[in-house]
């Protein structure tokens, strides 16, 4: 245990929220030291963003749940001390940015809370420009955060808790939204806090490529909300790799590679299990056995590549594999132009989407992504005569015509909910259609197992963890059966296994005839999983095509803006093809 004082100091703390049954987390315990990175991780549900709240008096103070047990911050009780002081030594990044954002400009935006404590305004400014320097938002510092990005507007919301200069900063899922090289300034910035020595970060965060560059300790909570292990990040990846797995945590990708390596025979089992991807690439390139691969039959045995994380090497053996016909479009854009007020965000997009593809819809923040896909599903209506849904004209149709064609999932789940339940919200479209209700009460219980809801049928969806909201929100997208399908970001805030569970659900819509939409900053998962991508830059169409010739032609995804995966970045063509052999 670091010799200094801790910033923090939780102890025995369980949380109820107002209407649940069951508190989680439970009995939690653990200090923080100034100078540790600590990640907590959990699947979904089992109280992780509830914790966090926890640490700024949130909870209880603003939002109502049943506390037992104590936290401190720098000897300050979080439930009798005032939130406002509280700021002053606990900065939150939450899940959704849109929680924190309440000022007309960028620079106001981040000036608030310093204006707030009473600052000198040559400090106010000084540290407002640096906080937006650092997440690269300094020269739209006079715009409207309504005109950002969902990933602009998650930068935003670090930059503020950047500008604060709090002893601990805790952020929840603070990249979910961000492109590649948002990630890394994200990370870069902090990285010049934690390396002062005397603040202290707490990351709820599923990206774990990017955090285990600086993470020192983990904080793992089981789906009951138990502390289930703490320890150095290492140590903790390392020695309960298969416990993490089984309870649905995410790992670093490199670590899943060298995991399945070593069940093929091609990563000797002394070599410690690479965490990054240049580890698993210096363990390649000192040992590797590719005359072993033959030796090693199918993965069948241990699952699927998605059943232990997204590895775009994958794509290498998939890349000349394009000999079917291609299919006909069911989703058509022509001279798409769009507009908010007087800025144009999409221009002239022309562009075909074809029936049961998976297409995925990439681009660095702010190049349109949103905006497209809402276009092309007539969830903002399109100019007339510029989209067509298998023949309707979405600028044109009734909702109830077009959510019979298409069923859209929103980026934050809380846009789309509008009853009091989980089994309402379900069951709503349906309603709607006036089907019966023996068959309303078959499909919504079908849903709710599907996507492990069935315990909360009752509860009201904003009372949902993130990953249960998005969830949700998938659910509400796909029990009216519609044949196209558009999500988007639709694996943010989940666990590893309901991640992987949804994209099997997808391939399986998919091979039973639906067309999908994503749009995702997760080039791994396009690598995995998408038959064609579009990428879209500053508004127009950068490249489209089939998934595997997009990845195979040299710098399409740099000249846009777009950094590859970590791990097809770090290997050599002749270790990505190591990889992907195994994989198959």
């Amino acid at each position: 245990m670091p010799p200094s004082a801790p910033l923090l100091r939780v102890r025995g703390l369980s949380l109820t929220h107002a209407g649940s049954t069951r508190p989680s987390p439970v009995e939690v315990s653990f200090e923080v030291h100034p100078g540790e990175v600590v990640l907590l991780l959990g699947p979904s549900g089992s109280g992780k963003s509830t914790l966090t709240l926890a640490l700024n008096g949130l909870i209880p103070q603003s939002v109502p749940a049943t506390i037992t047990g104590s936290v401190e911050v720098n000897g300050h009780d979080t439930v009798s001390t005032p939130v406002a002081e509280l700021s002053a030594k606990v900065a939150m990044v939450f899940q959704d940015p849109d929680a924190q954002l309440v000022t007309g400009t960028l620079l106001d935006e981040v000036a608030f809370a310093l204006e707030n404590l009473l600052l000198p305004v040559n400090e106010v400014l000084s540290r407002s420009e640096r906080a937006l320097r650092q997440v690269g938002l300094w020269e739209r510092r006079n715009r409207n955060p309504d005109r950002l990005s969902g990933g602009g507007r998650q930068r935003l919301a670090i930059a503020c808790a950047l500008a604060m200069g709090s002893p601990l900063i805790v952020l929840d899922e603070p990249t979910a939204n961000l492109d590649p090289q948002g990630i890394d300034d994200v990370y870069d910035a902090l990285l010049t806090l934690i390396d002062a020595g005397d603040r202290a970060v707490i990351l709820v965060e599923h990206n774990l490529d990017a955090a285990m560059r600086f993470a020192t300790r983990v904080l793992v909570l089981d789906k009951r909300g138990h502390l289930a292990f703490d320890g150095p990040a290492e140590e903790i990846m390392r020695t309960h790799t298969d416990e993490l797995i089984e309870m649905g945590v995410w790992l670093p990708a490199a670590a899943l590679a060298g995991r399945m390596l070593r069940t093929r025979g091609i990563l000797p089992a002394a070599v410690p299990l690479p965490l990054t991807p240049e580890a698993l690439a210096s363990a390649l390139e000192r040992d590797p056995s590719p005359g072993l691969l033959s030796e090693h039959g199918s993965l069948s045995d241990h699952g699927s590549l998605s059943d232990h994380g997204s590895l775009s090497a994958r794509s290498e053996t998939k890349r000349f594999e394009l000999s079917e016909p291609p299919l006909p479009p069911i989703v058509r854009a022509r001279g798409l132009t769009v507009k908010r007020g007087r800025a144009g965000i999409l221009h002239g997009i022309d562009l075909d989407i074809s029936a049961g593809s998976l297409t995925a819809i990439v681009g660095a923040n702010g190049a349109g992504k949103t905006t497209l896909i809402q276009s092309l599903a007539g969830v903002v209506p399109p100019p007339r005569h510029q989209v067509s849904i298998d023949g309707m004209d979405p600028g044109r149709a009734s909702p109830r015509d077009l959510t019979a064609r298409i069923g859209f999932v929103f980026q934050n789940p809380e846009h789309q909910f509008i009853t009091h339940t989980v089994f309402d919200e379900l069951a709503y479209g349906l309603r709607l259609r006036k089907t019966s209700v023996s068959e309303i009460t078959d499909r919504v219980d079908e849903m709710l197992r599907r996507f492990g809801l069935e315990h909360k049928a009752d509860v009201h969806p904003f009372l949902l963890s993130g990953g249960e909201k998005r969830r949700l929100s998938v659910g509400t997208a796909l029990i009216t059966r519609p044949e196209v399908l558009a999500l988007d970001e639709p694996t943010f805030g989940q666990d590893r296994s309901r991640a992987d569970e949804l994209l099997h659900l997808l391939a399986d819509l998919r091979a039973a005839g639906t067309t999908i939409m994503i749009v995702t900053h997760d080039l791994q998962l396009v690598a995995d999983h998408a038959t064609h991508t579009v990428i879209l830059d500053d508004g127009r169409v950068h490249a489209s095509g089939r998934t595997a010739e997009l990845f195979a032609t040299p710098g399409l995804f740099e000249a846009a803006g777009l950094r590859l995966p970590a791990l097809h970045r770090a290997l050599s063509p002749e270790l990505r093809g190591i990889l992907a052999e195994a994989a198959l």
